[in-house]
C-alpha cells in the first residue's frame, strides 16, 4: 500500500514512523509512504494556503487551490478502484474498523490533514472521495487523526501484524451470537496472585470451552460498561 499525506507539518510524522508497526512497515515492503507540504504549493510568493471566509466570521479557511495542485501533482482523482482520497475533517462520518479494513485493501490511500477553521467545501465537494473523522471532540488539525487512520489501517495489512489469531480476537472484531460489535475481553499474566489480587480461575483450568464462554461474557459486561452505543 501506498499512503500519501498532504500536511501543513511534515515534521509532525517524524517520530511516529519510525516506531512500531507502522515502521515495521516501511521495512517490510508493506507500506510506502510520502508527506506533502503543502506549503510548497501555497499561492504566490508567500505560499499563502488559508484565507478569510466568505461571508465573515473568526480565523482562517484552507484554500481549494493549494489543495487542488498537490493532487493534481501526484495524479490523484475521486472514483478511481482501489484508490480514496480522504479529508481528515471533524465534520466528516465517523472512523471505525469496518472503514480500516476497508482502506486495508487499498493501493493507494491519501489523507489530506484539515486545519485552521477548517477547509474551503469545495475541497469536500469536488476533490475528496469522503470525509472522515475519528471522534466528537476537536483538534487542533488532521494530523493527528491521519496518524489514527493510518495506524488502525496498516496492522490490517497482511504480514504485518505476526499471528492471524490476534487480529481476530481484538476489540471490534469480537462478535456474540446476537452479532454485536464488542470491546476486547479482560486479559491477565503472571503471577497468578499478586499482592492478593488473583487471576480468575476459568483462566487456569484449562478447559477451552469454559474460557471462551467466559471471555465472551466479559466482553458484553465490558461493552456494556464502556461503550453501550456499540450495543444495539
Amino acid at each position: 500500500m501506498k499512503v500519501e499525506i498532504i500536511t501543513l507539518f511534515p515534521d509532525f510524522f517524524i517520530s511516529p514512523l519510525k516506531v512500531g508497526r507502522l515502521n515495521k512497515a516501511l521495512e517490510q515492503k508493506n507500506l510506502k509512504i510520502k508527506i506533502h507540504n503543502l506549503f510548497d504549493y501555497g499561492k504566490g510568493s508567500y505560499k499563502q494556503v488559508d484565507d478569510r471566509p466568505y461571508g465573515g466570521g473568526p480565523g482562517m479557511v484552507l484554500m481549494i487551490e493549494p489543495i487542488w495542485k498537490v493532487l493534481k501533482k501526484i495524479k490523484a482523482e475521486t472514483g478511481r478502484k482501489e484508490e480514496k482520497i480522504v479529508l481528515l475533517s471533524a465534520s466528516g462520518q465517523l472512523f471505525n474498523q469496518k472503514k480500516a479494513e476497508e482502506y486495508s485493501k487499498l493501493k493507494r490511500l491519501i489523507l489530506i490533514c484539515g486545519h485552521f477553521e477548517g477547509v474551503d467545501e469545495r475541497v469536500t465537494q469536488y476533490l475528496v472521495d469522503e470525509e472522515i473523522s475519528i471522534g466528537n471532540y476537536v483538534l487542533s488539525g488532521g494530523e493527528p487523526a491521519a496518524l489514527v487512520v493510518l495506524d488502525a489501517t496498516v496492522r490490517l495489512i497482511e504480514g504485518v501484524v505476526g499471528k492471524e489469531e490476534s487480529l481476530t480476537e481484538e476489540s471490534f472484531q469480537i462478535t456474540n451470537n446476537e452479532k454485536q460489535t464488542l470491546v476486547e475481553y479482560p486479559q491477565y499474566t503472571r503471577p497468578e496472585n499478586f499482592k492478593g489480587m488473583k487471576v480468575p480461575e476459568v483462566l487456569l483450568s484449562g478447559n477451552h470451552q469454559e474460557i471462551k464462554k467466559w471471555r465472551l461474557k466479559q466482553a458484553l459486561f465490558k461493552t456494556k460498561k464502556n461503550r453501550p452505543d456499540l450495543i444495539k
